[in-house]
């Protein structure tokens, strides 16, 4: 069985977000959710296949890559392994991901998962409509028989929501936002990490950043969104995604009556003011 994260690793969040270092030449990129183009995460398998849409790399070379995924209802995948350690984060339904044998452990929006590289497992999905954020470091990501099964040392990590730690202003230095939270959930802040920050109902502020690269997905809700050399807002919603390089500064506002969840995967250290 898989290990829930326990809140023995706040200490790590509080180095998260700290002074980010100097970079100098900036760009960004942003991505709609009703703009995103769609394929097969199995392209042999058509319609049998979990959809699947990259918002940044490219999931069949040997780079790192962000995509989506999306299941139906009651899909669940025979045992297998993959030749990459990825990582999930539930966006909207019910999922599992666990060993073969293991009783079933559905997931939420919000929950976060590791499968390492070589493990048998299986995916499963009960929600009525079933999307995902999955991030691998290197590719191609293939599917590969249990067969095959190795061990590379990582050990596997289901993250229900409701065991995430969260902290707010009062505990991060560069959370200078009352009712904002963040979380980390991999990696350490001198290289690349990934972390969670909530927004609050009525937040109208940025994110800023002076990272080489930052990326992120909006895992909940529905924001506003206008970059530092943007003239008009884009709505974003669940899926979205908001990329930068060097000294940039984005501005969001929360106008809905509910929080809004981001993932962050950077390689510097942000703000949120």
């Amino acid at each position: 069985m898989k290990y829930l994260l326990n809140a023995s690793t706040i200490t790590l969040v509080a180095t998260l977000l700290s002074s980010p270092s100097f970079a100098t030449e900036s760009t960004s990129k942003v991505v709609a959710a009703d703009d995103i183009e769609w394929g097969y995460l199995n392209p042999l398998r058509g319609v049998l296949s979990p959809g699947a849409a990259d918002l940044w790399g490219d999931r069949t070379t040997d780079t790192a890559t962000g995509m989506l995924v999306r299941f139906n209802k009651g899909f669940e995948s025979p045992p297998h392994i993959h030749n990459i350690t990825y990582r999930g984060i539930v966006i909207d339904g019910l999922m599992h991901n666990d060993d073969p044998t293991a009783a079933k452990m559905w997931m939420p929006t919000g929950s976060f998962w590791t499968q390492p590289a070589g493990e048998d497992h299986t995916t499963a999905a009960n929600g009525e409509n079933n999307l995902i954020y999955l991030e691998i470091d290197a590719g191609p990501y293939l599917v590969q028989p249990s067969a095959e099964a190795f061990d590379n040392g990582e050990r596997p990590l289901n993250l229900h929501t409701n065991n995430i730690v969260w902290l707010g202003s009062s505990d991060l230095h560069d959370i200078n936002v009352e009712g904002v939270q963040a979380t980390y959930v991999w990696g350490n802040a001198a290289e690349m990490n990934g972390s969670m920050i909530k927004l609050p109902s009525g937040f109208d502020g940025s994110i800023n950043t002076q990272a080489p690269e930052f990326r992120a997905v909006i895992i909940s809700g529905d924001v506003e969104y206008r970059s530092e050399d943007a003239k008009k807002e884009t709505h974003l919603a669940a899926g979205s995604y908001i990329e930068s390089t060097g000294n940039f500064t984005h501005r969001i506002v929360n106008d809905s009556e509910s929080e809004v969840t981001i993932y962050i995967r950077t390689n510097d250290k942000y703000q949120v003011n």
